[in-house]
């Protein structure tokens, strides 16, 4: 089933999707290509920075740590991405590969390969002295590996959003920027809500809040936490060598450093997401500080130093952005418990956006026909509710 070929439902419910990052830009994109009347609603404007869908780039991957259940959504989410861009008309997603580095023991790096193994995705593992030859943008130590997954690659995340907002609007949706929802309330039939000084009455809510879950009502019992995420950029000596066509995506585990590490896009520098600096929680999004301090600066730059021997040192630009995680940090998605007519999606705890075509399929599944062909009993949002 795809967006382009969509079935048209006899009677076509009016849909209202509250939150249009990437998850409710995707959603309204397959929604109203299948028919549905969709309302979509935004405290902020297109692509904006303050949630989890900006940043300049994003990871695809298919050897998953998260586990091999991943792996048909993953490809699913590919197919879709391809379809996007052929709808949107937008270059989204570049296929650089994607290389694992850590010391072969390293729990991450033994998840992703066991998913490659046990699912029998292509995949290589070089040795140090290997890794080094081929991508010597990466100082490994002695002992450390890389795997290299061809099936990954970097995305471009504001253009996608705006991509799939454009495409649900040229199928008919409303996308309502700058319109907070300001209260809705169930009602025999669907429900009624208040936004931007009008009252909208819909037959069925979709709640894609991401970082602002538990501000938004009946989301709220579902224990989303948002956390802060900061990137620093690092300008290239070697421009070309870190541009995607000889740097791939990369994941970073070393007991000095972790980080995510992207290839250049902008023509100017590297990005570089620290892991090992950690994400503090924040009270929310909306207070989201603006930069970084210094010591988080200095932190940062000595990682780059040690482990990334292509890069100036020290930071030309940093973004700081607000992402939601669950206790066990894998998303909810599914009808929203104890509510009829409602379908929520959020908590997808830094690794949401790859999957994000194929999760606005499964809301477009759930709305339209109350059930999805693809498996995401792990992700059932009563896990977290039952007993409470």
């Amino acid at each position: 089933m795809t967006a382009s070929a969509p079935p048209v439902p006899a009677s076509a419910p009016r849909v209202a999707i509250i939150g249009t990052g990437v998850i409710g830009a995707m959603a309204a994109w397959q929604l109203a290509a299948r028919g549905a009347e969709v309302l979509a609603f935004d405290r902020y404007g297109r692509g904006h920075d303050r949630g989890a869908s900006a940043g300049e780039s994003r990871i695809f991957r298919t050897a998953y740590k998260e586990g091999g259940s991943y792996v048909p959504l993953l490809r699913r989410a590919g197919e879709l991405w391809r379809e996007l861009e052929a709808v949107s008309g937008r270059q989204l997603l570049t296929m650089c590969g994607g290389l694992t580095i850590g010391a072969p023991e390293e729990p991450d790096v033994l998840a992703v390969r066991r998913c490659a193994e046990e699912t029998g995705l292509p995949h290589d593992i070089l040795d140090s002295a290997s890794a080094a030859r081929r991508f010597p943008q990466h100082r490994l130590d002695p002992g450390e590996i890389a795997l290299l997954d061809p099936n990954a690659g970097v995305l471009r995340p504001e253009p996608s959003v705006q991509g799939a907002l454009d495409a649900a609007e040229e199928a008919g949706a409303r996308i309502l920027s700058y319109t907070p929802v300001e209260g809705f309330e169930e009602t025999p039939g669907g429900w009624r809500l208040r936004a931007g000084g009008e009252t909208h009455t819909v037959d069925h809510v979709v709640l894609t809040p991401g970082p602002w879950a538990t501000a938004l009502g009946p989301s709220a019992a579902i224990p989303v936490e948002p956390r802060l995420i900061t990137a620093c950029w690092f300008a290239a000596r070697d421009v070309p060598a870190h541009r995607p066509e000889r740097l791939p995506i990369a994941i970073r585990r070393h007991p000095e450093a972790g980080f995510s590490c992207f290839p250049l896009l902008d023509g100017v520098a590297v990005k570089i997401v620290p892991h090992h600096l950690g994400w503090p929680v924040i009270d929310s999004p909306d207070g989201l500080p603006r930069s970084a301090t210094p010591e988080f600066a200095q932190a940062a730059s000595a990682a780059v130093a040690r482990l990334l021997p292509g890069l100036v040192p020290q930071p030309v630009r940093i973004g700081t952005y607000a992402e939601g995680f669950t206790p066990d940090e894998h998303a909810v998605v599914g009808p929203l418990p104890g509510a009829a007519n409602a379908t929520v999606l959020t908590g997808f705890s830094g690794h949401g956006f790859k999957l994000a075509p194929v999760f606005g399929e499964i809301a477009a599944d759930l709305v339209l026909r109350g059930k999805t062909e693809h498996d995401i009993g792990e992700l059932n949002p009563q896990r977290f509710t039952q007993g409470a």
